[in-house]
């Protein structure tokens, strides 16, 4: 559906107004999207993001600002999130050996179950939600988003 449908709105002050209003406009649609693909696991999108920094660090440790620094949301509280994952046992917190105030995070084997089963679910979703543009428009959206933040 077309932007100004979605919003009712007849006119845009530019080009550059509707091309503003409709990233943000499908952010949050695909957020939306995504967070029925995580509700059953009953994990937040940022708790996801999290989980896979941690997968990516292929079983090493990482402290809680290089997560943050990684992460999409950077305004995530990464200490709350770090903490209810914790609880879940998905992730586990060690003082580091090196420097004694710094916690070193790390990705638990059901942490890491959780992202295989998430996987199959997350392909799904991509599936359906680029069923209507080809790889190589997906990859020109990409490159004009990342010209876009410059």
């Amino acid at each position: 559906m077309k932007l100004q449908d979605e919003l009712k709105m007849k006119k845009f002050a530019s080009e550059y107004h509707r091309a503003s209003l409709n990233i943000m406009f499908t952010g949050f649609w695909l957020s939306e999207q995504f967070n029925e693909v995580l509700k059953p696991f009953a994990i937040s999108e940022q708790q996801f993001n999290v989980l896979r920094i941690l997968r990516g660090q292929n079983e090493k440790a990482i402290n809680l600002l290089s997560v943050q620094e990684r992460m999409i949301q950077k305004m995530s509280n990464a200490t709350r999130l770090v903490e209810k994952l914790k609880k879940k046992g998905y992730v586990e917190r060690k003082i580091c050996e090196v420097n004694r105030r710094q916690v070193d995070i790390s990705i638990t084997d059901k942490g890491l179950q959780l992202l295989e089963e998430l996987d199959a679910k997350v392909k799904l979703y991509e599936a359906k939600i680029f069923k209507n543009i080809n790889e190589k428009e997906a990859k020109l959206i990409a490159d004009l988003l990342d010209k876009l933040r410059g």
